[in-house]
């Protein structure tokens, strides 16, 4: 069991210097702890906080005193972060276009009807213009199981829109 164990473990942990983990053990609740009061969210500082770890941890053999050093790159990420929302705010994106949805119709409440395979296939051949073997790797399928869903579907279409 414990050989199963170590060939599933993570081999960045097991390759971890002498005392990372001890600094991570004590120093995490009090980064957080800090980066929570520098940007006024817990979420954004327990992501910033792990991006520093992960920043001491690649320059470890260089780092003299550790957690000076973590203390400095959380608090460089906390002015990043802070830098980027005010970038953000003062260039905001522009918004996508409004969608234009097709006008709902008695093919749509046919098409609603079929299986979902049969109706992707539908779509992605005649609303999205994609070729068999476009559809067949969107589907995660073969072209020819493509060919047959393109076919029982019309076959269903036309057998619904008759009289």
């Amino acid at each position: 069991m414990d050989v199963l164990r170590r060939e599933r473990a993570d081999p960045t942990v097991e390759q971890a210097p002498a005392g990372f983990a001890s600094l991570y053990r004590e120093q995490y609740g009090p980064m957080v702890r800090l980066a929570y009061l520098l940007t006024d969210s817990n979420a954004i500082a327990e992501e910033l906080v792990q991006d520093a770890f992960v920043r001491v941890y690649q320059r470890w053999a260089h780092v003299d005193n550790a957690p000076a050093y973590l203390r400095r790159a959380v608090v460089n990420a906390c002015r990043s972060h802070h830098r980027r929302r005010f970038l953000e705010r003062r260039n905001p994106a522009e918004p996508p276009p409004p969608v234009e949805l097709p006008e709902p119709d008695g093919m749509w409440e046919l098409l609603a009807e079929l299986p979902p395979r049969r109706r992707a296939a539908l779509v992605l051949r005649f609303y999205e213009d994609l070729q068999v073997r476009d559809i067949a790797v969107a589907l995660g399928c073969s072209p020819g199981t493509v060919k047959s869903l393109i076919h029982r579907g019309l076959a269903q279409l036309r057998k619904g829109m008759d009289p």
